[in-house]
C-alpha cells in the first residue's frame, strides 16, 4: 500500500520537530556541563571603603543592626513569583525596578543602623534587567565600608518560557562605618551528583571587627534556599556554619548570626515586638490578612551579647517579600 503524499510531509514534520527538539535538550545539557562553576572556600573577601570609617567597637555601648532580604529588588507588594506558583519571573520593568531601588536605599538609610545585613542583592542578572544593585547601594547608602559575598552565578535558566529566568548572579552584602578587619567567603556544601547542576551555589560570609578589648565583633551573614533542598545537604551545611560559630566563640569573639542553628552558647534573639511577621508567601500578591506571613528571619546572637530590643519592621512587605529585622544590643565587657 503506497503512503500518500501528505502523510510523508505529516511525518517528516513531525519527525523534525522532534529531532530539533532532542538535539536543543542535548545541547543545553552541554552547556549546563560547559558552565558549571563553584567558587572555592576561605576566598578573602574584597573592602569596598566609600566613606569615612570608624574604628573599633566599644563594649557596653548600645548599637543597632538591621538584617533585610531585599528580594533582588523586584518583588513589591503587588508582585507574584515562579517559582511559588505566582507568573512573574522578572522584574516587572526596568523603571520599576529603578523606583523600586531608590525606595529600598531610602528606607534602609531611615534605619540609621550601625551594621546592615543584605541578602539577595544582584549583581549581573537576566530578571533585574543586568543593573548592579551591588554598586547602587554601595554608592547610595551612608556606610564606611562593604563586604560582598557571590552567593550563586546561575547558568541560563530557560524557564518559564514566556519569561525565561535566565542567568543571574547575586550575593549578600555586608556593611557598617566601623573598620571592618577581614571578611571571608565560606562554600557551603551542595549537591554532588547529577543535582548540583541545578543547585545553586550556597555561601555564608564571616565579616570581623574589632571591639575595644581585643576581641572581635564576627557576622556571619547568609541566605540560604528557599525552594526545597536535600535534608541532608542542609544539615551538612548547619553543621558547617555551626562549627565556625563555636569557634569565633571559643576565641571570645561576639557572634551575630542569621537565622540556622542554636548550639553551644548561642540563643535566638529574644522577639520582643512580633506584631509583624518577616516573610510572606509570594504565589499571588500580597493581601494584609489574606497572604500567608511567617516570622522567619531574626538573629542568632552568643551568650556575651546582651539585646536591647528587637522587631520585625513593619514595611508590609511593600519592597520585597521580606520586612527586615532590626535590633539593638550590647558587647558584654565579662561573660
Amino acid at each position: 500500500m503506497k503512503i500518500p503524499k501528505f502523510l510523508k510531509i505529516i511525518f517528516y514534520i513531525i519527525l523534525t520537530i522532534i529531532i530539533i527538539i532532542l538535539l536543543t535538550v542535548i545541547a543545553y545539557v552541554i552547556y549546563l556541563v560547559a558552565d558549571y562553576k563553584r567558587l572555592d572556600d576561605n576566598i578573602q573577601l574584597y573592602i569596598d571603603v566609600r566613606g569615612n570609617i570608624t574604628g573599633a567597637v566599644s563594649t557596653d555601648t548600645l548599637y543597632s543592626i538591621m538584617t533585610f532580604n531585599i528580594g533582588f529588588g523586584a518583588i513589591e507588594d503587588d508582585y507574584d513569583f515562579f517559582m511559588n506558583g505566582g507568573k512573574r519571573s522578572w522584574a516587572k520593568s526596568e523603571e520599576a525596578l529603578d523606583l523600586n531601588m531608590k525606595g529600598i536605599a531610602n528606607d534602609i538609610m531611615n534605619l540609621t543602623t550601625d551594621f546592615m545585613l543584605l541578602q539577595e542583592v544582584d549583581v549581573d542578572g537576566t530578571r533585574t534587567y543586568h543593573f548592579n544593585e551591588l554598586d547602587y547601594l554601595e554608592k547610595t547608602l551612608e556606610y564606611g565600608n562593604y563586604a560582598f559575598a557571590q552567593n550563586y552565578d546561575s547558568s541560563f535558566l530557560f524557564y518559564p518560557f514566556y519569561e525565561p529566568h535566565g542567568a543571574n548572579k547575586a550575593g549578600i552584602l555586608t556593611g557598617t562605618s566601623f573598620n571592618i578587619t577581614d571578611s571571608i567567603r565560606r562554600k557551603l556544601p551542595i549537591a554532588t551528583n547529577i543535582n548540583k547542576f541545578f543547585d545553586l551555589d550556597r555561601c555564608y560570609s564571616m565579616t570581623h571587627i574589632p571591639v575595644d578589648n581585643g576581641k572581635n565583633l564576627t557576622i556571619f551573614n547568609l541566605h540560604l534556599s528557599a525552594h526545597g533542598g536535600n535534608v541532608e545537604i542542609r544539615e551538612k551545611q548547619v553543621k558547617m556554619l555551626s562549627i565556625d560559630m563555636e569557634r569565633e566563640m571559643k576565641s571570645g569573639n561576639y557572634v551575630i548570626c542569621l537565622p540556622a542553628n542554636t548550639t553551644f552558647g548561642f540563643e535566638v534573639a529574644k522577639a520582643y515586638n512580633i506584631d509583624n511577621d518577616s516573610c510572606r508567601n509570594i504565589n499571588a500578591p500580597y493581601e494584609k490578612g489574606v497572604t500567608f506571613t511567617v516570622l522567619l528571619d531574626g538573629f542568632i546572637i552568643s551568650s556575651n551579647i546582651e539585646v536591647e530590643s528587637y522587631k520585625s519592621v513593619g514595611w508590609e512587605f511593600k519592597r520585597s517579600d521580606h520586612n527586615p529585622i532590626y535590633m539593638k544590643f550590647k558587647l558584654k565587657k565579662k561573660e
